[in-house]
């Protein structure tokens, strides 16, 4: 009897560490940059460390249209870019600037200020919304299978396509002269699917990008699930 009472135990305890794991999301930090803003290359330099370094965070780098007009186009800013800072501008009260980081939905900084943007992070992972497990797995060549488990709430899926890493010579405007080293570039995103706290699967179409993010996003914009391939999967 007590034998089987100590395996029934082991057996849980065995099970429990792979739920809280599964549980668990990176806080999601978005920096929005332009390769014309004079500005963004410290916080570019910041979001590339978070790239590399942390594992508990997705760190993507949004490149916004604004400044192509001001002497360089950006070869990576796209339009969805800078309507999602705008929706979080309108939301935040502060309008559309460079370098912005807005961290898991919910706070939006300048992007150079490393001090706050870490408190921010930190804040997130204390008071993570997480509504449910996000999980992408690649699935055939051309394929990416979205998993996204029971829970409660609501939300959109995002699927976003985005690059590891790019060095650009920029010949004009504010950088002209520099090289920029940038990581984790956002080439694509699209929303994919509504969760309404029932678990789903979706089968989408590998998107622009090298690389493959999930965003759960709550309905006030915040980010309430998030996942990216799995190790070894590109």
């Amino acid at each position: 009897m007590l034998s089987r009472l100590m395996t029934s135990l082991g057996l849980i305890a065995g099970l429990y560490p792979a739920a809280a794991i599964a549980a668990e999301r990176p806080v999601v930090v978005e920096l929005y940059t332009s390769q014309g803003c004079s500005s963004c290359p410290p916080a570019n330099a910041y979001v590339n460390e978070l790239s590399r370094d942390r594992r508990d965070v997705l760190a993507l780098a949004f490149h916004v249209t604004y400044w192509d007009r001001l002497g360089w186009k950006d070869p990576y800013s796209l339009q969805a870019a800078t309507q999602r800072q705008d929706q979080y501008g309108h939301r935040f009260g502060d309008g559309s600037y460079t370098p912005e980081i807005v961290v898991d939905g919910a706070a939006g900084l300048v992007g150079s200020h490393r001090r706050d943007v870490g408190s921010a992070i930190e804040k997130a992972k204390r008071e993570s919304r997480t509504a449910a497990a996000v999980s992408v797995t690649k699935s055939g060549g051309e394929q990416v299978s979205i998993q996204v488990g029971s829970g409660s709430g609501s939300g959109k899926i995002l699927l976003i396509g985005f690059d590891h890493d790019h060095t650009t010579a920029i010949g004009r405007g504010e950088n002209g002269g520099r090289t920029l080293q940038e990581a984790n570039i956002v080439r694509s995103i699209r929303s994919v699917g509504q969760w309404s706290g029932a678990a789903l699967q979706i089968s989408e179409r590998f998107p622009e990008g090298q690389d493959v993010a999930v965003v759960l996003e709550a309905p006030d914009g915040q980010i309430i699930g998030a996942s990216r391939l799995t190790d070894g999967s590109t």
